[in-house]
């Protein structure tokens, strides 16, 4: 498997299908080459479920879902530039829905991006109702999340 960070592009000609699916704890590494073009976050496959978009084996966009002890957390979904725009983060993010969807989800979504979560059925809920381990994953909000330019979201289990 190649990564799109590391092949500088190239797939997705017009006859190549997406696969879309569950990283392997072994696909990690790929994975982590394309997610250093998104806020230096790495994927950890003992605490992470990541989703993929592939493209002739070159990921072209991901979705993590990042597992605390008091709930899931959609903390990451990237898709590189020369890809954008062709439906593949809302592939990634269909295929982490339907994974996970016994479990809720929650969010720190950032503000320009909340309607994308709303067609996955995630709603704006206010942050003290965040599980604990994910809100302090954003300290530095300080409590203003408004002025972070993001918003809490959750998504019930079972939707």
């Amino acid at each position: 498997m190649r990564s799109a960070a590391r092949s500088g592009g190239g797939a997705g000609t017009s006859g190549d299908r997406p696969d879309v699916r569950e990283l392997r704890r072994e696909e990690f590494p790929a994975a982590n080459e394309v997610w250093r073009g998104y806020r230096g976050i790495v994927g950890e496959p003992d605490r992470d479920r990541v989703f993929a978009v592939l493209i002739a084996g070159e990921i072209v966009s991901l979705a993590r879902c990042r597992r605390h002890p008091d709930g899931l957390e959609v903390d990451g979904v990237f898709t590189p530039e020369q890809y954008r725009g062709r439906g593949y983060a809302r592939m990634a993010m269909e295929a982490l829905v339907v994974a996970c969807h016994n479990d809720d989800l929650y969010m720190y979504a950032v503000e320009d991006l909340s309607r994308f979560y709303a067609e996955f059925r995630f709603i704006s809920i206010p942050e003290r109702d965040l599980p604990p381990s994910v809100r302090e994953r954003y300290t530095w909000a300080a409590g203003n999340v408004e002025g972070a330019n993001v918003r809490p979201m959750y998504r019930r289990a079972g939707l």
